[in-house]
């Protein structure tokens, strides 16, 4: 296996681990949450540049890549359906899964015919996007729960609480955005491979 995929696996293997210190919740966890996502972002990042870079590209690494992004991506934003204070509404998490399914779906009949569909430019921007975005509610996350966990920050606390109805919002417009990308860019991958659906 190449060192390519071997990064891959990585982010898949952090996904778990992820979720389990955003389920434990609180300040410190949440970190520890915020910095597994980073190391995982970052794996993205090089996997992809490094197959390409020493030309070995492999059919496992097309159909890991993508597997692993909608494993952590996917993991994150129903994370944050638990966490009442973000305000993200299930069913933003589910549109935005639904659209990691039916391409995923469309993927395997692609396999059935001996085709590969790689990530295209959309794809990437919506991948990319979905990353930025969960860092910044994971943040916000991590500056709410520092607030309840020192409450006594009188200096800090003025100017979140002046800021918290903006602050209360965010997430959910963040999310909201997401999820137009998202189906956009199913609706892209649906269009430009739409003849694999033909029963002939």
């Amino acid at each position: 296996m190449n060192l390519a995929n071997k990064l891959t696996l990585t982010r898949i293997c952090i996904v778990p681990l992820y979720i389990l210190f955003m389920e434990l919740s609180g300040f410190s966890n949440t970190i520890l949450a915020l910095l597994l996502f980073i190391v995982a972002s970052i794996t993205d990042f090089f996997d992809g540049k490094i197959a390409r870079r020493n030309k070995i590209v492999t059919p496992l690494g097309i159909f890991l890549d993508p597997l692993a992004d909608k494993m952590l991506i996917s993991a994150s934003f129903i994370c944050f359906t638990n966490i009442p204070f973000l305000n993200i509404p299930a069913w933003m998490v589910i549109s935005i899964i639904t659209r990691e399914f039916l391409i995923t779906g469309l993927r395997s009949i692609a396999a059935y015919k001996n085709l590969i569909i790689p990530a295209d430019r959309a794809g990437k921007f919506k991948t990319t996007s979905q990353i930025v975005a969960i860092l910044l509610i994971t943040v916000i996350l991590i500056l709410n729960e520092y607030f309840i966990a020192n409450p006594t920050s009188v200096y800090l606390n003025k100017y979140f609480l002046q800021y918290s109805n903006f602050v209360n919002k965010t997430p959910f417009w963040i999310t909201f955005v997401i999820v137009i990308l998202t189906v956009i860019s199913g609706l892209n991958y649906m269009c430009k491979y739409r003849g694999l659906l033909n029963e002939k």
